[in-house]
């Protein structure tokens, strides 16, 4: 697997669209970096950049952004709302795929000493790249700001991890960590309090509030201030005025999503707010989300609802956005906000995201693909995508509101037959252009010839195996269409009776193009195997489909 991270920098500049982009677009430069996403904030005065690509470009590129941050941000003429102490304030790198938290903290520490060395900029590590537990949280290590730096960097304790000890009065200091997927939340609430704002935050955030008696502070055998802890684990938060929306907001940092969710912490903000007097009126995300947790959220409010969890997943983003008021603020754009829709280009997926009609004209194009397989896993979609309809809509057929629950459950089995029988569409017709591809390879030398022949061999193989799944998840899809015919919305048995007919078309296309495909393949065994099981699957699907036609007959006609 190709090892991917993701490089999150916090620039303290957020109103000067001139200087914003010419930072963010230097990471550009190298090759095989990707910028996704450039967020500033006005009242902030800050702005957060993400990009992705392998580990090294990933690091060569924060190394120019941090330098172009600090040769056009003067922190000594910085300001804002937001905590920070350097031009280019923090550098998270944050393991996507292929790679280890311990991996990635190692190329924070070549990036931190390469900026300290080359660049003059004082370095701090922090949360999995810290170099001893008090610099792990972030807060102590950026404590005193900007303004606090010529004292904490003359303090032996606080010497930087890399770089020079001395004030950098125009760059500042530069944090750079590894850690988990952050995201940032800001929750909104209608009151202009900036104090009853922050008495929400410490009643949500892990690290709580200092215990006061009388307003007295209380303390330890130690003397250290005892804490109250907050309501949710893994959440960082304050409350703050901002002047551009007219509201106080609750700002999170949400450190492990898996521990705390984004609709757990909207919801215990907004069960605090409520004992307060206050009302939520909304939320917003700052820089990019994982795609599922915003479906944990969907999900999490379809259950609220008693509705079925088995439709599409820009539905469930849909009820996520509307459920916590991400849209409250600013339009919320799935396309430019949830990081895998960000990277996806469509490139794995080009007759998939085609619409109907141009489709049906590349199939009916003079190019040989797509052809007979991409059709019979489309065929197979549709017929399970027919099933997940009626069992939707019987999740809410009145009088069954006892059962949305047991049909929830089908759609959901529906919604992932429905994405794997998809997938194949494209995967049909890149096996065939792999076959093309092998066949096209120079045959001059017996080395070439020998080559030739094994990637023929394998190409050949996997347009057998593609195929063949698109069997397997259709056979799959017929139980989940026969449960429909005989238990799901009287009124829908139609649509699972022509749901059937699709699987069944699906398979045996699909069986056609197994057949066809096992003519040259040498391997007898295999080949054996496959048109045994293929046949099996063949018969299984024509018996389901008279079960499941009988069922719709008689719904259909019941008198008869």
């Amino acid at each position: 697997m190709k090892q991917i991270i993701e490089c999150v920098p916090n620039i303290s500049e957020g109103r000067d669209d001139r200087v914003i982009a010419e930072i963010s677009q230097v990471v550009e430069t190298v090759d095989g970096v990707r910028l996704l996403d450039v967020d500033p904030g006005k009242a902030t005065n800050r702005t957060v950049i993400t990009f992705v690509g392998e580990p090294q470009a990933v690091v060569d590129a924060a190394f120019l952004l941090i330098e172009k941050a600090g040769q056009l941000i003067d922190m000594s003429k910085h300001t804002g709302e937001h905590p920070r102490f350097g031009a280019t304030d923090v550098c998270p790198l944050i393991p996507i795929s292929g790679i280890s938290m311990e991996e990635t903290a190692a190329y924070a520490h070549q990036l931190g000493k390469r900026v300290g060395q080359e660049l003059g900029i004082p370095i701090y590590f922090y949360e999995n790249a810290a170099t001893e537990p008090k610099r792990q949280n972030l807060a102590t290590v950026r404590a005193g700001q900007y303004e606090g730096l010529p004292k904490k960097l003359a303090d032996p304790d606080w010497k930087p991890d890399a770089g020079p000890s001395e004030f950098n009065a125009r760059a500042g200091v530069t944090a750079i960590s590894a850690r988990d997927f952050l995201v940032a939340y800001n929750v909104n609430l209608n009151t202009t309090s900036t104090r009853r704002a922050n008495a929400i935050a410490f009643d949500v955030r892990e690290a709580g509030r200092v215990k006061t008696v009388a307003g007295e502070i209380q303390r330890d055998d130690q003397g250290e201030a005892i804490r109250v802890p907050g309501k949710l684990k893994a959440v960082k938060g304050i409350g703050w005025y901002i002047e551009e929306y007219g509201i106080c907001q609750i700002s999170m940092n949400l450190t492990n999503i898996k521990i705390t969710s984004i609709h757990e912490a909207f919801e215990a903000t907004r069960e605090s707010a409520t004992r307060r007097g206050l009302r939520v009126t909304g939320s917003e995300l700052v820089g990019l989300v994982p795609k599922q947790a915003m479906i944990d959220a969907g999900e999490y409010y379809l259950r609220k609802q008693q509705r079925s969890l088995g439709i599409s997943e820009s539905e469930k983003i849909k009820i996520a956005v509307k459920s916590m008021g991400l849209d409250d603020l600013a339009p919320f754009d799935p396309q430019k906000n949830i990081i895998e829709y960000v990277m996806d280009d469509g490139a794995s997926s080009p007759l998939v995201n085609m619409k109907l009609n141009q489709f049906a004209d590349e199939t009916a194009s003079e190019s040989m693909a797509p052809g007979g397989g991409s059709i019979s896993a489309y065929v197979g979609a549709l017929g399970i995508s027919l099933a997940t309809m009626v069992a939707n809509l019987s999740s809410h057929k009145r009088g069954w509101d006892d059962r949305w629950e047991e049909f929830s459950a089908w759609a959901m089995k529906g919604q992932e037959l429905k994405a794997r029988l998809l997938n194949l569409v494209d995967e049909d017709t890149a096996a065939f252009n792999q076959i093309i591809a092998a066949f096209r390879l120079p045959k001059g030398s017996d080395a070439e010839k020998a080559a030739r022949k094994t990637a023929i061999e394998d190409a050949t193989r996997n347009a057998i195996e593609v195929p063949y799944q698109v069997m397997e998840a259709a056979i799959e899809s017929m139980p989940i269409i026969k449960a429909m015919a005989e238990t799901g919305n009287p009124a829908s048995a139609s649509d699972a009776g022509v749901g059937a007919l699709c699987a069944r078309a699906a398979i045996r296309g699909a069986y056609m193009n197994v057949c066809i495909n096992t003519a040259d393949l040498k391997d007898a065994d295999y080949v054996a195997h496959k048109l045994k099981a293929g046949k099996q699957i063949v018969e299984e699907a024509e018996r389901l489909e008279c079960e499941i036609l009988k069922c719709v007959t008689a719904a259909m006609a019941p008198d008869q």
